[in-house]
C-alpha cells in the first residue's frame, strides 16, 4: 500500500471520529461540561508522554501557541453554535468552509496544490456545503447559528495551517502533538472544570466516563491529522478530514432520527468523488 493511499484512509477515519465526538457533544445535555471531560484525557495523555518527545525548539514556539489559542477559539466558536442549531445544519456549515479557506491560505505560504487536488478540495466542499443548505439557504431567524458556524469554520482553517507549519518547524509530529493536547486541553479543562464544578460533584460515573470516552476518539483522530499534516500539502488533508460531515449526516439519519434525502446522497457521492481525486492528485 502507497503511502498516499495509507494517508487518504487514515484521515477518512479520523474524519469519522471526529464526526462521532461532534455527536457526543451535541447530544449531551451540557455541552460545555462535555467538551471540558472530553479535553482531559488530552491531559492524561500528554502528562504520560510529555518526558518522552524533546522541548518545543524556538522555532515552533510561535506556532504553538498561537494553534493553542485557535483551538481554544474553535471550541468557544463550536459550543455557540450547537446552542443554535442541529448537528446536520451546523456541522457541515463549520466544516465545509474550512477546506476552501485551507486552501486559499496555504497558497499564500507557498503550497501547490495539483488540478486533481483543486478539484478534490472543491467537490468535497460542494458536498458539504450541499448538506449544509439541503433546506434552502438560511434566513434571518438562522443568523445566530450560521454566523457561529462560519466562525467556527474560520477558526478551524486558521488551527490547521498554524498546525501544519507548527509541525513542520518543530520536526517531531509527537512532540507537537503532545505539548498542544496537554497546554489546551490543561487551560480549556481548568476553565470548565471551575465554572461547572457543583455539576461534576453531583453528577454520575457514567455521566463523566462518556465524554472522558469521546476524549480518545478525538484525540485520536486529531492525531492522524498532525502526522498528515507533517507529509502533505495542507489542502487535501483538510478536505480529507471534513468528509466527516458524511458521517454526521448518517449519525444524525439513523441515531438523532434526522431526515434522509436524494441531496444527502449526492453530497456523499460528491466527497466520493472528491476523495478518488485528490488520492489520484
Amino acid at each position: 500500500m502507497s503511502q498516499e493511499l495509507l494517508m487518504t484512509l487514515l484521515l477518512l477515519l479520523a474524519a469519522f471520529l471526529h464526526a462521532v465526538w461532534n455527536a457526543v457533544v451535541k447530544t449531551n445535555t451540557d455541552r460545555t461540561l462535555t467538551l471540558g471531560l472530553l479535553s482531559s484525557l488530552s491531559v492524561v495523555v500528554g502528562l504520560v508522554s510529555i518526558g518522552f518527545v524533546p522541548l518545543p525548539p524556538p522555532q515552533a514556539r510561535g506556532y504553538l501557541a498561537l494553534g493553542i489559542f485557535l483551538h481554544l477559539t474553535f471550541k468557544v466558536f463550536l459550543l455557540q453554535a450547537y446552542r443554535a442549531g442541529d448537528l446536520g445544519h451546523v456541522y457541515p456549515l463549520a466544516r465545509g468552509s474550512a477546506p476552501l479557506l485551507v486552501a486559499l491560505g496555504s497558497g499564500l505560504v507557498g503550497e501547490r496544490l495539483h488540478p486533481g487536488e483543486i478539484g478534490g478540495v472543491l467537490l468535497i466542499s460542494m458536498g458539504i456545503f450541499l448538506l449544509a443548505f439541503e433546506r434552502g439557504l438560511p434566513d434571518r431567524t438562522q443568523a445566530h447559528p450560521v454566523g457561529f458556524a462560519l466562525l467556527t469554520g474560520c477558526s478551524i482553517a486558521a488551527y490547521t495551517l498554524v498546525d501544519g507549519l507548527g509541525v513542520r518547524a518543530y520536526g517531531h509530529p509527537l512532540g507537537y502533538m503532545v505539548w498542544l493536547f496537554l497546554i489546551d486541553g490543561s487551560i480549556f479543562m481548568s476553565v470548565v472544570l471551575f465554572m461547572k464544578r457543583k455539576v461534576v460533584v453531583r453528577a454520575s460515573w457514567r455521566a463523566l466516563l462518556i465524554p472522558i470516552g469521546a476524549g480518545f476518539i478525538s484525540l485520536s483522530g486529531y492525531a492522524i491529522v498532525v502526522w498528515a499534516l507533517s507529509l502533505g500539502a495542507m489542502a487535501p488533508v483538510a478536505a480529507l478530514r471534513e468528509t466527516g460531515v458524511i458521517f454526521a449526516a448518517l449519525i444524525g439519519t439513523f441515531i438523532l432520527k434526522e431526515p434522509l434525502g436524494g441531496r444527502r446522497i449526492f453530497a456523499a457521492a460528491c466527497m466520493a468523488g472528491g476523495v478518488v481525486l485528490i488520492n489520484l492528485g
